[in-house]
C-alpha cells in the first residue's frame, strides 16, 4: 500500500524563517508542495504562492513579540533559516538575527507549539569548533531574553568581529541545540535539532568569498567536490521537523558533502587545502 503523504507534512501549520531567498525559500516552497500551511516570514516581503507572508526583524525584541503574537496556533514545525554572512553587515546584527533574535522568535513561538512538534535551525558547518568553547558560548546560551543576550554580545565584542561574529554565532547554535533540546522535549514534547552546511550557493554566497576568500569556501567542499542548492539543504530540514524523526531530538546534523566526516578521519587536512 503507498503512503501518499509519507513526511506527514498535509495540512500542518509550519513556520519558515528567511523565506524571501535561499535556504528559506526552497524549504518554503518544498512545504507548500507538501500541503503545508505555510507561514513564511522575512524581514523583506515574501510573494510565495500557496503561503501566508509575514514581515519580521530579528533585531528588534518589539518586531519579533508582533509577530508571535499575530501566528495562529498550533505550530507543528518552526524552521529557522534566517541568516546574515558576517561582513558587510554589523557584528551585532549578524549575532541578533542568527541567534539572539532567532531565539526569541523560538521561544515567544513555542507556547503555540504542541507535544509533537519540533524545530530545525540552520547552523553551519563553520561551526566547528564549538565543543572547546562551550564555557564562553554558555555565557551567552543561558542569558534570559533578548536584551540580555544583546547586552552580552555589545560586552564581548572581541568575540564578534568582522567574519567571527558568523562562526560564533554558529558554534551557539549549536551548543544552544544540544542544550535547549533537553527541556524543550522534557517539558514540551517539542523536538530540536540543527543542520550544518557546507558551502551553498545562495545570495549570501559572494559575500562569503570577500569576507574570508573563496580558497577558503572551496576547500570545505569535502570529497563532494562542489557546493550544494538550496534545496538539498531545505529536505534534510524538512526530514528533521517530520513525524518521521519523531526519536531524533539534540542532534547537530552535518549536511556538508561528507567534509566534516572526512576531516575527521584524516582522509582531508583543511590547512593543507588552504595552503593550496
Amino acid at each position: 500500500m503507498a503512503i501518499d503523504d509519507v513526511l506527514g507534512y498535509a495540512g500542518r501549520r509550519v513556520v519558515v524563517t528567511g523565506a524571501a531567498s535561499g535556504m528559506g525559500e526552497a524549504t518554503a516552497r518544498l512545504l507548500v508542495e507538501l500541503d503545508a500551511e505555510v507561514v513564511a516570514l522575512d524581514v523583506k516581503p515574501t510573494s510565495l504562492e500557496g503561503a501566508t507572508g509575514m514581515q519580521v526583524d530579528l533585531r528588534d525584541r518589539a518586531s519579533i513579540e508582533e509577530t508571535a503574537a499575530a501566528l495562529d496556533g498550533p505550530v507543528h514545525a518552526f524552521f529557522n533559516c534566517a541568516g546574515l554572512p558576517g561582513p558587510p553587515f554589523a557584528d551585532l546584527d549578524v549575532m541578533l538575527v542568527n541567534f539572539v533574535g532567532a531565539r526569541h522568535l523560538i521561544d515567544s513561538v513555542v507556547p503555540k507549539m504542541p507535544s509533537g512538534s519540533a524545530i530545525a535551525y540552520v547552523a553551519s558547518a563553520g561551526g566547528l569548533g564549538w565543543q572547546q568553547q562551550l564555557g564562553t558560548l554558555m555565557e551567552l546560551i543561558q542569558t534570559d531574553g533578548f536584551d540580555a543576550a544583546k547586552a552580552w554580545c555589545e560586552a564581548h565584542p572581541e568575540l564578534i568581529t568582522g567574519s567571527g561574529s558568523y562562526l560564533f554565532s554558529k558554534q551557539v547554535i549549536n551548543a544552544w541545540t544540544t542544550w535547549r533540546a533537553f527541556e524543550l522535549l522534557d517539558k514540551h514534547g517539542i523536538r530540536l535539532n540543527c543542520t550544518n552546511p557546507g558551502p551553498t550557493s545562495t545570495g549570501m554566497m559572494p559575500y562569503f568569498h570577500e569576507a574570508v576568500g573563496q580558497s577558503m569556501v572551496d576547500a570545505a567542499q569535502g570529497p563532494v567536490g562542489r557546493y550544494s542548492t538550496a534545496e538539498e539543504q531545505a529536505w534534510p530540514l524538512i526530514f528533521l521537523n517530520s513525524p518521521r524523526c519523531s526519536y531524533v531530538s539534540g542532534e547537530t546534523f552535518f549536511t556538508d558533502g561528507g567534509f566534516y566526516a572526512a576531516l575527521q578521519n584524516g582522509q582531508l587536512d583543511f590547512s593543507k587545502l588552504m595552503g593550496s
